[in-house]
């Protein structure tokens, strides 16, 4: 049956969630657990993925309220749980088998350890897609359609789909059968030719310190979800979403890749200075260095009253942001000399006086103990019940919503800890069913 419906533009209600507003028994048996605040309560989301890029999206819609069922290997699950030291710290003192890595992107999810080589395992996964609002996969372009379970084959079942494919290169061009791997990623989409420090200097293209684009890309497609759940309300319909990693890194370039393609010019490294703003870069103190963002001609003229080297501020050289940065090999040493006699808690408190945008160079344990960043929730602890605490420490979320705040109602779960309940659940499969495919392999339970 075809039910038409006029929805409110501004609405991206979740599939079950606005169907159930039209016929509320027909998704009571799928939602009968207390719902969560989040504005994505009663999506329900499989999860194919691996790694970092698709679990940093499906991290995001459940931290939104999504319900999501992570799907991973019954014996060896997601990779990233061997990928350490360091491990969360077990009741005994010694290592669980809970990386740090695997934490950093698995809070609010329901793992389910189900063998995808046998054919009840992929006839599960297909019983679950009729269930779910979107299914996100990181597979090799082609691998999960041979097994039954690409977009056309669980389109047939679910036509309100969203199926979202993140690879490495797209499903399409040349570069399509290759894997993808963040620092690969890296140096082929240019961001490693415009970060470290500059050839003078003797720097050579370096790596950023996270895999920035998995994490972008995760971002990326948690966007193209969240569109694609807009355009479902309006017309009813499902989609396939193809986003890369190689595609995603290049989009990000932003103001460098437009400087390139505006005059043609390769942008050099420069270490942690701006490439179209000067003084915007890292300046010695007496004790380490700080951060100084000028970012105006105002800006400029305090900062150097402040230092105490006004001269540098009436020098024609150095009067506007232009001329500084056609004049940063001259001006940069000049400064240096006046912010090396004092320290960098100095320097910080004396240029916000004027409202000079600066701030120290923080380490992680710098990081985790400011007062802004606790204030602001972005340290968070949830009950584990391998820790030996009792709670693992995590990474908040920074969306602030007024009316429908993130939540955080799961720690990062450990293999199969909800087989048993997941497959109940949506499958209506008994705890004999469940014990019996657990016995033959095709299931993990963990410690469900």
């Amino acid at each position: 049956m075809v039910v038409s419906v006029t929805f409110p533009l501004w609405s991206i209600l979740p599939q079950r969630q606005w169907i159930r507003r039209l016929n509320s028994s027909r998704d009571s048996e799928l939602h009968h657990s207390p719902a969560p605040n989040g504005p994505l309560d009663g999506l329900v989301v499989l999860d194919l993925s691996r790694i970092l890029a698709g679990p940093t999206c499906t991290q995001l819609l459940g931290d939104m309220g999504a319900e999501v069922i992570k799907v991973e290997h019954p014996t060896r699950g997601d990779d990233t749980r061997r990928w350490g030291p360091p491990f969360l710290k077990g009741k005994n003192g010694g290592e669980t088998s809970e990386s740090a890595y695997y934490l950093s992107s698995n809070r609010n999810k329901h793992s389910i350890g189900i063998d995808m080589r046998s054919e009840e395992g992929v006839q599960i996964l297909k019983d679950l897609a009729t269930k779910a609002d979107v299914v996100i996969e990181n597979f090799k372009v082609g691998d999960l359609a041979r097994k039954g379970l690409g977009y056309d084959d669980l389109r047939e079942h679910n036509q309100s789909l969203i199926y979202c494919s993140l690879t490495g290169f797209g499903q399409t061009g040349p570069y399509a059968h290759r894997a993808g791997y963040d620092a690969l990623i890296q140096a082929m989409g240019g961001i490693m030719s415009i970060t470290g420090q500059s050839e003078a200097e003797g720097g050579q293209p370096t790596k950023i310190g996270v895999g920035i684009a998995d994490v972008m890309c995760g971002m990326y497609a948690c966007n193209a979800i969240l569109a694609a759940l807009h355009h479902r309300t309006k017309s009813g319909e499902g989609q396939h979403i193809d986003i890369s990693l190689l595609d995603s890194q290049v989009a990000w370039l932003i103001n460098q890749g437009l400087s390139y393609l505006t005059d043609g010019k390769n942008p050099e490294r420069l270490g942690n200075a701006h490439p179209t703003i000067v003084p915007y870069e890292t300046f010695p103190a007496s004790d380490k260095d700080f951060m100084v963002a000028v970012g105006n001609d105002a800006q400029y003229m305090r900062f150097c009253q402040t230092l105490g080297c006004v001269e540098l501020s009436t020098d024609p050289r150095f009067t506007t942001n232009a001329e500084r940065v056609r004049n940063r090999a001259e001006l940069i040493p000049l400064l240096r000399q006046f912010t090396i006699k004092h320290s960098a808690e100095h320097w910080a408190g004396e240029l916000e006086a004027v409202g000079v945008p600066c701030g120290p160079v923080n380490d992680l344990e710098g990081v985790f103990n400011d007062p802004q960043i606790l204030h602001r929730g972005m340290k968070i602890s949830l009950p584990h019940a391998q820790s030996q605490t009792g709670q693992v420490d995590l990474i908040g979320n920074p969306i602030k919503y007024s009316r429908t705040p993130v939540t955080y109602r799961k720690a990062p779960p450990t293999l199969g800890e909800d087989s048993l309940s997941v497959l109940s659940k949506y499958l209506q499969k008994s705890k004999e069913e469940i014990d019996d495919l657990a016995a033959r392999g095709v299931v993990s339970l963990g410690d469900s």
